[in-house]
């Protein structure tokens, strides 16, 4: 049959394009600049989110690309809009979602003398964004809108975020359309294969190693090596352990030792110490996983990744080995015949029987008090309390130190939020990993920092009917400051605030809320965690004077300590 040509506007059609690609969930904060279009995707059946500040929106739509694998789509406006949004849009270009980010933008010049007089919401946005790292596609008219959305889609499918502005004289230019569909051009993708001289190197050290451990990052999840490379721990009487975005990948193994680095137990920094040699997989090795250079012995380093230049990016490699993780420990094994590695000092059955009698909870001495819990018993305590199968999501801030304590199904259940150093955007990505995996609960770890930030949020996550927990570290103060002020003894006073009561303020959003100042409080709140029925928050009051094991690093690193 033959098609139909209609003349719509350039709006109506971007909304068709995303419509006839499968999009149908968007999030935003509508405005004039973007309202229109906004309309025009709810009238095709497009769910659209709208949160209460550009930032979340943005955040919200990364924390679905997280969760869905899809593509992540926020629509905010131009000028200030643009501007509020700065923050999250520099952290989702980092943080390898799929994500595209629709912009308001103004209007294209036409060379005409302006009648009205200055525009307030002027704004050099491709500028800003281009400067933040962000690609910027513009529809530069009503009939290149449509090529223009998808060079920004076929960008974003990469693993990137594309910035499209949309003009909002382009929006409602007059366009042709013959109902068919724009082409996104995005070839598949496949793994690297690493090349056999690397693999023979690596086989070589591997094999003259007797106390070997293999670290794997959130690459080597992304690549599904984790069957791969614990049959090469095996072969080799490799200890394993993950960076800190690879949380729980190997979960269940007898010989896992949890995270590297910063966020390390007591038993896996003991262990790591012992190792020969160390081979990494999809693993960027930065500061936090480093311990600023001090979580791994010197000893040789084999370090696998797709990308070259993120081989000795922060931290020297022996061998590089660039190619896809699952590729890699394939290749390896097959170079390392069963026998290779006699003696594996690692797999005793001593070291076996003291990983599995290891309790993280009894690593530290609890400093809680009458009104305040430590966040490690906290974390401790909600491990034993929240249902196996769930997302959880942080901020970020002292309380971090939480977070080896909460165990999740695997690192594709668990984001954190720090890839721009900053707080105020885990709510947003909570509320999105909860869009998009509403049959398990998603719970958020946040600060009082952070969340005072965000405050207005909670409306959002009660009109869009959100299940979301929310877990309030509540140490009145901004933690990491106040701890970077006290070990330099400085005056912390600016840096504490008062004990806001966050429970009745979130009740009356329509929140189920509870204060939680003891142990037995939070116990009181299982079945709140265990199962829960529409929103939750508990406002735990922390004792401030419990400092996350990084906050020392970064002292010892700055004084020149290490």
């Amino acid at each position: 049959m033959d098609s139909i040509s209609r003349t719509i506007q350039a709006h109506e059609g971007v909304a068709e394009d995303l419509k006839s690609l499968g999009i149908d969930t968007v999030f935003g904060l509508m405005s004039d600049d973007t309202a229109v279009f906004c309309i025009a995707l709810d009238g095709l059946g497009i769910a659209f989110h709208g949160a209460r500040h550009e930032n979340q929106a943005i955040a919200m739509a990364d924390g679905y690309a997280f969760a869905t694998g899809k593509l992540g789509v926020a629509i905010i406006g131009r000028g200030p809009a643009t501007a509020n949004g700065l923050h999250a849009a520099t952290f989702a270009s980092r943080t390898g979602s799929k994500l595209l980010i629709i912009y308001g933008e103004q209007a294209q010049p036409t060379g005409a003398p302006n009648p009205i007089g200055p525009d307030y919401k002027g704004f050099n946005a491709v500028g800003v964004l281009q400067s933040a790292g962000l690609r910027t596609f513009v529809a530069t008219s009503g009939g290149a809108a449509r090529s223009a959305l998808a060079d920004a889609i076929a960008y974003a499918e990469t693993g990137n975020t594309a910035a499209f502005l949309l003009p909002t004289n382009v929006q409602h230019q007059q366009i042709e359309t013959d109902g068919s569909s724009i082409s996104i051009a995005t070839p598949p993708r496949k793994p690297v294969a690493p090349r056999p001289q690397s693999i023979t190197a690596a086989a070589e050290l591997l094999r003259g190693a007797s106390k070997p451990i293999i670290v794997a990052g959130r690459g080597a999840h992304l690549a599904g090596a984790k069957e791969a490379i614990e049959a090469l721990a095996e072969r080799t009487g490799a200890l394993l352990i993950t960076t800190a975005k690879g949380k729980d990948m190997f979960r269940g193994n007898p010989y896992n030792l949890g995270i590297l680095g910063s966020f390390s137990h007591s038993m896996a920094r003991r262990m790591v110490d012992q190792a020969d040699c160390a081979i990494v997989f999809g693993a960027g090795l930065n500061f936090l996983t480093m311990s600023f250079g001090q979580s791994l012995p010197p000893v040789p380093l084999i370090h696998v990744d797709a990308s070259r230049a993120n081989i000795g990016r922060y931290t020297s490699a022996d061998v590089a080995i660039v190619g896809d993780a699952k590729l890699a420990a394939e290749g390896i094994l097959a170079a390392l015949p069963p026998g290779s590695n006699a003696e594996k000092p690692f797999r005793s059955e001593a070291t076996k029987q003291a990983l599995a009698a290891y309790d993280i909870g009894k690593d530290f001495q609890p400093a809680n008090t009458p009104r305040t819990v430590d966040m490690r018993s906290v974390g401790a305590t909600l491990n034993t309390l929240m249902p196996e199968q769930k997302n959880v999501v942080y901020d970020a801030g002292n309380f971090l130190g939480v977070l080896p304590y909460i165990s999740v199904p695997g690192p594709g259940h668990f984001k954190m939020t720090s890839e721009f150093a900053s707080i105020g955007l885990g709510i947003g990505a909570a509320m999105g990993v909860a869009k998009g995996r509403p049959d398990i609960p998603t719970f958020l770890i946040i600060g009082d920092g952070g969340f005072l930030m965000t405050l207005g949020e909670l409306e959002t996550v009660v009109r869009e009917d959100i299940p979301l927990v929310i877990i309030v570290m509540n140490d009145c103060a901004y933690g990491a400051e106040l701890h970077f002020l006290r070990m330099r003894s400085l005056p912390e006073q600016k840096s504490v605030f008062p004990d806001v009561d966050f429970a009745p303020v979130a009740a009356a959003f329509g929140f189920e809320a509870r204060t939680i100042r003891t142990l037995q409080d939070l116990q009181d709140a299982a079945p709140l965690l265990r199962n829960p029925e529409g929103p939750v928050l508990l406002d735990v009051k922390l004792n401030a004077d419990v400092a996350a094991p990084f906050m020392s690093e970064f002292y010892a690193f700055e004084t020149g300590q290490h």
